[in-house]
C-alpha cells in the first residue's frame, strides 16, 4: 500500500522562484514535517533558491538541517540552558541562536564565547520573548546579529514593530514572522536604514497549490447490502461498496489540528461536523469516482474503510485516488518529485 505526495517539480519550483523574487531577504522556514514535503527536500530547495539562511523550529531539527543546507540556520526555539546546554552543534558557526534572557545568553556563551544570536522580543503573541523595554540591553550584551519578532496571524503589525524599533534604534536587522508584503513595504519606507527579513514557511512552500497532490491506492473493493456490518466496531452501513484505501492515522488522515472557530460560520461548521461525527457520518478526504465518500468507521493506522453509495461506479483495485489534506499534518509514505 502507498500514500504518496506527488509533486510537479518544475511547476512547484517556479512558484518558489516567483515568491522569493517578491520577498527580498526571505528566510525560508523549514520545520516539523517539512510542510508535508520533508525537511531535507526543503533544505535542498532552499539551496537551489540561493538564500543564505533558513529557519528551523527546534534544536532537534538542527543536525539534519546543518547536514542538508550549507548556509546559516536560525533556530527559532529559544535557547534554554536547562534544556539545551548539552546538545551537539551549539558551537557550529552556521548556527544562529535565539535568546530571551541574560542567564541563557551566559550559558550559551560558556559553550561558545562568540555564539551568534538574535534577541526575540515579546510581542502581542505573548508566547516567549524579551519585553520591549529590555530588548536593547540584551541585544547590546549579546552583540546580537538582529532582533526577531513573531507576530500573530493577520495584519495590523506595523505599529507594534515600530515600537520595538524605536526602543532599539541601533539594531538594523529585523527578522519578522507573519508580516504581509504590504506591511513590509510600509516598514521599509518608514525605516529605510533597516533591513527586514521575513521568515516564511506556509506561503512559500505552498505558493502554487496546484503543483502537488496526495494520492492513495485502492486496496480492495466489494459490494455490500444495506445493514452489512463492517470494521472493528461492526457498524451497519448503507448499500453500495466498501472501498479500502491506503492512508490512515499514521499518515495524518482525519488528524486535524485544533480550529479557533472564530466566526459564526466556522462555529456552525464545527457544530455540524460534531453532529455528523456522533452519528458516524464523517465525510472522508478521499475522492473516489468523483465523490467524497464517508468513512465506514474511524481510519485505521495505515488504511481507511470508505462507504461508496449505491449508484456510484466503484474504482478498481490499484487505482489511485486523490486525497485532500492539510499537508502540515500529513506524513506520506513517499514524496515523488517528477
Amino acid at each position: 500500500m502507498s500514500f504518496v505526495l506527488h509533486v510537479d517539480g518544475e511547476r512547484w519550483r517556479a512558484g518558489h522562484d516567483r515568491f522569493v523574487a517578491d520577498h527580498p531577504g526571505i528566510v525560508p522556514v523549514i520545520k516539523g514535517n517539512g510542510y508535508g514535503f520533508g525537511r531535507d527536500l526543503l533544505c535542498a530547495e532552499s539551496a537551489r533558491l540561493g538564500v543564505p539562511m533558513v529557519a528551523i523550529g527546534t534544536y532537534v531539527e538542527l543536525p539534519s538541517a546543518l547536514e542538508a543546507f550549507g548556509g546559516d540556520v536560525l533556530v527559532m526555539e529559544p535557547y534554554r540552558a536547562a534544556v539545551h546546554a548539552d546538545l551537539p552543534d551549539l558551537a557550529n558557526r552556521h548556527v544562529v541562536h535565539t535568546v530571551t534572557t541574560e542567564s541563557d545568553l551566559a550559558s550559551l556563551r560558556a559553550v561558545l564565547s562568540d555564539a551568534r544570536v538574535v534577541v526575540e522580543g515579546l510581542t502581542s503573541m505573548n508566547r516567549y520573548g524579551t519585553p520591549v523595554n529590555d530588548v536593547a540591553a540584551l541585544a547590546g550584551a549579546a552583540d546580537a546579529v538582529g532582533v526577531t519578532l513573531h507576530l500573530p496571524l493577520g495584519t495590523g503589525h506595523v505599529e507594534e514593530i515600530s515600537r520595538f524599533i524605536a526602543a532599539v534604534p541601533g539594531e538594523l536587522t529585523w527578522y519578522v514572522s507573519h508580516v504581509s508584503a504590504a506591511e513590509l513595504s510600509t516598514l521599509a519606507a518608514r525605516f529605510p536604514e533597516h533591513e527586514f527579513r521575513p521568515r516564511i514557511g506556509t506561503d512559500l512552500w505552498y505558493a502554487d497549490k496546484g503543483s502537488y497532490e496526495v494520492r492513495a491506492h485502492v486496496l480492495d473493493v466489494r459490494p455490500v447490502a444495506k445493514g452489512t456490518r463492517v470494521g472493528y466496531r461492526q457498524r451497519a452501513v448503507a448499500a453500495g461498496h466498501i472501498v479500502v484505501v491506503s492512508g490512515g492515522t499514521s499518515h495524518g488522515v482525519a488528524m486535524e489540528s485544533p480550529s479557533s472557530a472564530a466566526t459564526a460560520r466556522s462555529r456552525a461548521i464545527a457544530v455540524t461536523e460534531g453532529v455528523l461525527e456522533a452519528a458516524h457520518r464523517v465525510r472522508s478526504p478521499f475522492t473516489v469516482s468523483g465523490v467524497m465518500p464517508r468513512f465506514a468507521e474511524p481510519p485505521h493506522m495505515q488504511c481507511s474503510l470508505l462507504v461508496l453509495p449505491a449508484g456510484v461506479a466503484p474504482p478498481r483495485v490499484g487505482d489511485e485516488v486523490p486525497v485532500r489534506m492539510r499537508l502540515t499534518t500529513t506524513t506520506p509514505d513517499a514524496v515523488v518529485v517528477a
